[in-house]
This record gives structure tokens, C-alpha cells and sequence, in this order.
């Protein structure tokens, strides 16, 4: 099939089209020529949108879905074809399904059903069996099987020398490990930020103390051992000078934050909606500052959406029976537009795949076509509408966005309503 991409301003600062305006034929996936005002016969089909920019695809790398276990929440068919439609062309799938992913199996189960999507899905397997931080899983295996890192879902590791076995192990196959940075006995019976609001809502807190004790603690085994490890979803501003530090002193350490962490506090909670609870917590402004200053300066690597699904029947109650999570796919691009610039929000998105092992596909003739395809401009406020997912949980409603996202391109697939 051939694809013309007309009048396509691509935003990629490691490319000589950088900001350009051009026409780009895709030919069976590959983009076969670039340039201005192209004249090809035989198309089998032209996009020609609005204000029409392109980028590398976007990644993220922590996305949660339901199935197997929560399909209620979300399959991996709809969850794909959500990605899709949000921007993203590869996300990195996390653990916390039921089943756990920890083994070869359930890795190799899941990624059998994402096979023939135009959204290329990888895998974090679980730490430990079963996720419950006793043992540690079948990593090598999972590893073969195609896991691209190792870490427990939202669950912190309690045992210090679980942490450092697992550091020393993966080093024999270069392996990642996560670590979620709460210390739980700190967190105690937490819900949301301990701070002013926390007082005044009469909610326990998690202080920023469970957080910053943790990622010393991890940071001071990944010196003794070496290794590799990743801290998703980091939220206060200590952690942001603590993995700085640790950076500086030459740690092979790398972190991220969500999304809604950069735009939200923890003033939302007035209201005890709990669309608005989330681990690690919302935090203050302060906080939102450090969190978007470490994001520009490459302290932070990345951003995740974050994004989880949760069933109305957990989440629709009272706010301390409702689980964690918001979903964020659909809402990522509107949302980072409106704090960074372009070009920052462009970068952010598209980061992240290296400390994976993912590689990056240049935008040039003879690669293979991996887009994402938006207009920056268009301004509106997020809606029920916006909302793919099966799960409606999303904390960015009536929020007011910049950007609409029209879909990927993803080699011979694509998921956009214009081109099918």
C-alpha cells in the first residue's frame, strides 16, 4: 500500500527536516521519499489534515491494561487500539494483572495477543513471584521471553537484600530493575499527601519521607552492587535532587514521573474525588515545580501516563476503599502541551526507549515509517468524548488542552479513523 503524508511539518531535532514542511510517501511501511510538494501516481491513499505534524512515535513506558484477570478494566485489544489513538506507537506493559506476569508463560501469553497491532506492546515482567516481594521471579526467563525490565507494580521491596540480589543477578544478562519508591512502613495507612490538605480533609498521609527514605536506601545498594535501575513515578522535590546527585556521582540509575504529577496537586482533594487518588500521591506545588524543572534539565528521563484503568465498582466509593490509578493515554499529549513548549513536549514523549533497549527509528527515507501524526494548535477542554478506554477514570476531565492527536503510523499498520 502506499500512504502520502501531505503537507507534514515533522518535529525531530535529530533530523534535517526539523520543522520543515513536506510531503512523505510511505510505500509497504518504509518511507521511500521526502520532500516538498510531492507528485506520486498510483496512491492508495493521501492524508491531508490540518496543521499536520509528525514525529518519531511516542513511547510509554508504564501502562497498565486488565487483561488477564481484570478485562473488566480493560483487554489488550482495546488498550492497544487507546495507545493508538492517544499517539502512542510502543508502550511498555506492566505486571499487575491476575494472573501476575512472572514467568515465561504469561509473558509470552500477552505479547501473543498484542502480535498484528499496529501499537507495539512490551512487557515488564514482575520482580517477584507473584509480585508479593518474597522471591524473586524467573527473571532469565522472562528476559528470554522478551521482558524488558523487572519491578513490582505499585509494590515497594521491603527486603533490602531482595533489592541487592536482584541488582547482582541482572547484571548477567545487563538487566533493569525497577524499583517503586515507597517506603511502605513509613506510608503506613497513607491515601494521599501528608500536608496541609491531608490535616484539614481529616485523611492519613503519606509523607514525602516514605519516598525520599526509599530511593536512599535503593540508591545506596545500586553503589555497593552495580547494576542497572529504573525509579518509576517519582514525586517530591527531594527525590529529584537525590537522582541527581546519584547521577552525578556516575550511578546507572534513571527514573520517571507521571503525568498527572507535573499538572495536579494535592489541592484537587477538596472535593474527596477519587478520580484524584493516585500512588505515589498528588503532591504540592512546590513540589509540581521541582518535578517539571528536573523533567527540562534530564534529571527525570521520562514521562508515563501512568495509565490504569479501574472498574467503576472500585472506584466509584468512598475515598478510602477506591484503588489507585487514573488513566492518562488519551489526555498525555493535551496535557504536556500545556506547560512545555512544542518541541519539549515532542522530546518527552518520544524518550525513554533507549534505557529499554527499544530502538529508535529516524525519520529518513529507507526506515521504516514509525509516526505519530497531531495537530499542536487546537485548543479544547477534555471530555467524557476523549475518553477510549473502557474504564472512565480519568482525572484530566474538564481540564483545559492543547493539541489533537490524529493517530499512528506504525509500519504497514495504522491506527486512525481517516486512513482505516
Amino acid at each position: 500500500m502506499k500512504l502520502l503524508l501531505k503537507a507534514a511539518k515533522i518535529i525531530d531535532p535529530g533530523s534535517k527536516y526539523h520543522h520543515k514542511k513536506v510531503d512523505i510517501l510511505i510505500e509497504g511501511g518504509i518511507i521511500k521519499k521526502i520532500g516538498a510538494s510531492l507528485k506520486i501516481k498510483d496512491v492508495d491513499k493521501e492524508i491531508d489534515l490540518k496543521n499536520l505534524h509528525v514525529s518519531k512515535g511516542w513511547f510509554d513506558s508504564s501502562v497498565s491494561f486488565g487483561e488477564p484477570g481484570y478485562e473488566e478494566r480493560e483487554t489488550i485489544k482495546n488498550g492497544l487500539k487507546v495507545a493508538g489513538q492517544s499517539g502512542f506507537t510502543q508502550i511498555a506493559l506492566n505486571p499487575g494483572t491476575n494472573p501476575v506476569l512472572d514467568n515465561n508463560g504469561s509473558i509470552t501469553s500477552v505479547k501473543s495477543k498484542a502480535e498484528n497491532n499496529a501499537v507495539q506492546l512490551f512487557t515488564i515482567g514482575a520482580l517477584t513471584n507473584k509480585s508479593e516481594g518474597k522471591d524473586l521471579a524467573e527473571l532469565y526467563d522472562m528476559h528470554q521471553a522478551g521482558a524488558i525490565s523487572f519491578g513490582d507494580y505499585k509494590k515497594a521491596i521491603s527486603h533490602p537484600n531482595l533489592l541487592k540480589l536482584s541488582l547482582l543477578y541482572a547484571q548477567n544478562f545487563d538487566g533493569l530493575v525497577q524499583s517503586f519508591p515507597q517506603d511502605d512502613q513509613i506510608a503506613g495507612h497513607g491515601l494521599v499527601n501528608e500536608h496541609i490538605n491531608s490535616t484539614s480533609l481529616g485523611l492519613n498521609g503519606i509523607p514525602a519521607l516514605a519516598e525520599e527514605l526509599q530511593i536512599i536506601r535503593d540508591l545506596y545498594i545500586l553503589e555497593y552492587t552495580g547494576g542497572k535501575l529504573h525509579i518509576p513515578t517519582i514525586s517530591t522535590e527531594k527525590s529529584v535532587k537525590l537522582i541527581k546527585d546519584a547521577k552525578k556521582r556516575g550511578l546507572d540509575v534513571s527514573c520517571s514521573v507521571a503525568i498527572h504529577n507535573l499538572i495536579y496537586t494535592d489541592d484537587e482533594l477538596v472535593e474527596f474525588d477519587t478520580r484524584y487518588k493516585v500512588l505515589p500521591p498528588l503532591r504540592t506545588k512546590v513540589d509540581v515545580k521541582a518535578l517539571r524543572k528536573g523533567v527540562l534539565d534530564g534529571t527525570i528521563d521520562m514521562v508515563t501516563s501512568d495509565h490504569t484503568p479501574i472498574d467503576l465498582e472500585h472506584k466509584k466509593v468512598e475515598f478510602e476503599h477506591a484503588l489507585y490509578g487514573t488513566i492518562g493515554l488519551e489526555s498525555a499529549f493535551g496535557a504536556l502541551s500545556t506547560i512545555f513548549d512544542l518541541d519539549e513536549t515532542v522530546s518527552l514523549l518520544t524518550k525513554g526507549r533507549a534505557r529499554f533497549k527499544i530502538p529508535e527509528v529516524e525519520i529518513k527515507e529507507g526506515n521504516q515509517a514509525n509516526f505519530s501524526l497531531f495537530d499542536p494548535e487546537e485548543q479544547s477542554t477534555f471530555n467524557k468524548e476523549n475518553i477510549y478506554s473502557s474504564s472512565k477514570n480519568s482525572m484530566f476531565l474538564d481540564l483545559k488542552i492543547k493539541g489533537k492527536v490524529y493517530g499512528i503510523i506504525n509500519g504497514t499498520r495504522s491506527s486512525m479513523p481517516t486512513i482505516g
